[in-house]
């Protein structure tokens, strides 16, 4: 497939700031790689976006997991032959108790998804980007205010949003 237009992957599209980034994206002219774990509410937001199916390519992807990467910067080159933007979103937060009472496991979920997975993806984009013609793209971290103004109970997403802005 020739494309003409530029490529993003955005992760977490499914909803929230990712469905409206892919919106946004799409609105200007991109063709957009939607990555989430739930592909129904990526389903929706094409559906929403009322664009042609070539524009987008929906690739379920649990960014803590290394295969799952491998295989969404896979199917962009696949389909797409390149990648313009990569837009790291996807995240969550651990359930809002005392620091002393998270369980490691609810800590260590965050940290891979959040942390771990914004590290894999820059990695897996910039393999692509350094390989394609013409060389090159934009990598965009999305942070939070958290990581500067941290809510009650939030330590395990305060840490790792404030890790990669």
């Amino acid at each position: 497939m020739e494309v003409t237009g530029k490529i993003a992957i955005i992760t977490g599209a499914g909803t929230g700031i990712g469905k409206q980034t892919t919106l946004a994206f799409l609105k200007a002219g991109y063709c957009v790689v939607l990555a989430g774990r739930r592909e129904e509410p990526l389903r929706q937001t094409v559906l929403e976006a009322h664009v042609d199916d070539a524009k987008t390519r929906i690739v379920p992807t649990d960014v803590s997991h290394q295969d799952s990467v491998r295989n969404l910067f896979a199917e962009t080159e696949k389909h797409f032959g390149r990648l313009d933007v990569l837009f790291n979103n996807a995240g969550f937060g651990a359930p809002g108790v005392l620091l002393e009472d998270l369980p490691l496991e609810k800590w260590q979920d965050v940290v891979n998804t959040n942390l771990t997975g914004t590290f894999l993806c820059t990695q897996e984009a910039f393999k692509l980007m350094k390989r394609q013609t013409p060389m090159g793209g934009r990598i965009i971290n999305n942070g939070s205010v958290s990581a500067h103004v941290p809510r009650p109970n939030s330590a395990p997403y305060t840490a790792t949003k404030h890790a990669i802005t």
